[in-house]
């Protein structure tokens, strides 16, 4: 499908139905990228930081006294993961401090991409080993095995399976690619 815009002539394929397309040049689309993962790290941060102090305080409690070896595992490995998400998520605003200015968005958000994806993998296992810890100081190991598997479950559905099956199929734009400047090189090698 030709379309003339401008006294100039582009080549595009049309949209599927359920294929949106955003025509936005490069630093436009690299300004959106970082607002939209700085949005996801308000609303993961508050949790993480909640947690981490909920497993900080815990154990200057007088019960904690009584918990067995495999249940200071559990709680040693949930409270490393705690801090080890919050620093991760913490990260994007040191490296955002470093590097403004220096004309390198597309690196900020690839590192930011990156490092709230593994925030994201040491929260989980920071909740899963918090539940089984709780679960399992206050029924048994058996039941919080079935627990954190069910919540495991859960947790792959939604985070992982979910968007996977969404995407399945669909292209990922090349970085540094514009939408414009892809049609542009169409339209001149239909020309050439």
């Amino acid at each position: 499908m030709l379309i003339l815009r401008a006294g100039k002539c582009f080549c595009m394929t049309p949209p599927t139905a359920s294929r949106y397309v955003r025509e936005e040049a490069d630093a436009a689309r690299l300004d959106r990228n970082y607002a939209e993962l700085l949005q996801e790290l308000r609303l993961v941060q508050t949790g993480v930081q909640i947690l981490f102090a909920f497993l900080l305080a815990l154990a200057f409690q007088q019960r904690f006294a009584s918990v067995n070896l495999f249940e200071q595992v559990l709680y040693l490995v949930a409270l490393f993961s705690a801090a080890c998400a919050s620093i991760l998520l913490m990260a994007p605003a040191a490296v955002h401090r470093v590097l403004f200015r220096r004309n390198v968005k597309d690196e900020i958000v690839d590192m930011t991409g990156g490092l709230v994806k593994a925030g994201m993998v040491c929260l989980v296992i920071a909740m899963l080993t918090g539940v089984s810890f709780v679960v399992t100081f206050v029924i048994g190991l058996n039941l919080a095995v079935v627990l954190c598997g069910l919540l495991a479950t859960l947790v792959t559905a939604t985070w992982l399976v979910l968007p996977w099956r969404k995407s399945h199929g669909r292209p990922v734009r090349p970085h540094g690619v514009s939408t414009a400047r892809r049609r542009t090189r169409t339209v001149r090698l239909a020309k050439g």
